[in-house]
């Protein structure tokens, strides 16, 4: 191995594609919980719907459109000053998780918002003809019904995600990227950024094929 990656430090390596997995599933975490509210409260505000409320579908409509439009390393050094009252540092893989929330949130939630009207309005309305709530339509009705969408939703926003640990890591937040762009890039080190890239498709292979387990194992079509 030494001979065919003579430029490898391997605890390094793995310590990167620890940090880039800690970012990855933090933020998939979190960016679910958020993105399904945000989703949720996109499609229960719209016209004809639950909670139908011009005012407030427009707000929270316009606040996806903006965070999921600006470009993931100038949302970066936009949330540079709240990174560092956050954590005191703009450095390492905590600094980078408000930035990879903020930035996939939003696009997650335009998706489960997709979900959501896809599903047979009959369903939801039989639902409260026989005096369901929102929350029990919500937990009863809504999510079961785009629970495969949901989850495949997710998959590809984890992968998209993956790819913004690598663009993090080039300003200092660690992980894969920044170990490929330090130690291979910037050294010229080729073997360094071929292993990192190995690594991170690894990562993205993984990610995808538990999505589609998932997706398929709900999916009752």
């Amino acid at each position: 191995m030494s001979e065919l990656f003579p430029n490898i430090k391997w605890d390094k390596m793995w310590e990167a594609t620890y940090e880039t997995l800690y970012m990855t599933s933090i933020s998939t975490l979190l960016t679910f919980v958020f993105g399904l509210a945000i989703g949720l409260l996109l499609f229960l505000t719209s016209p004809n719907n639950l909670w139908a409320n011009k005012i407030v579908y427009f707000l929270t409509g316009s606040f996806v459109n903006i965070f999921r439009s600006i470009p993931f390393i100038i949302l970066i050094i936009l949330l540079i000053p709240m990174t560092k009252w956050m954590f005191g540092s703009i450095r390492g893989a905590n600094a980078a998780l408000p930035a990879l929330i903020i930035g996939a949130a939003p696009f997650y939630a335009r998706m489960v918002l997709i979900a959501l009207r896809e599903i047979d309005k009959g369903v939801i309305e039989a639902a409260r003809s026989m005096g369901a709530t929102t929350g029990t339509i919500i937990r009863k009705v809504l999510i079961p019904e785009a629970r495969p969408a949901l989850y495949s939703g997710i998959t590809v926003t984890s992968v998209a995600l993956v790819g913004y640990t690598a663009m993090a890591g080039v300003i200092g937040a660690g992980g894969l990227g920044h170990l490929a762009f330090l130690h291979g890039f910037q050294r010229n080190n080729p073997d360094v950024m071929l292993v990192a890239t190995l690594i991170i498709l690894l990562i993205v292979f993984l990610i995808q094929w538990i999505g589609d387990t998932l997706t398929n194992k709900v999916d009752k079509r």
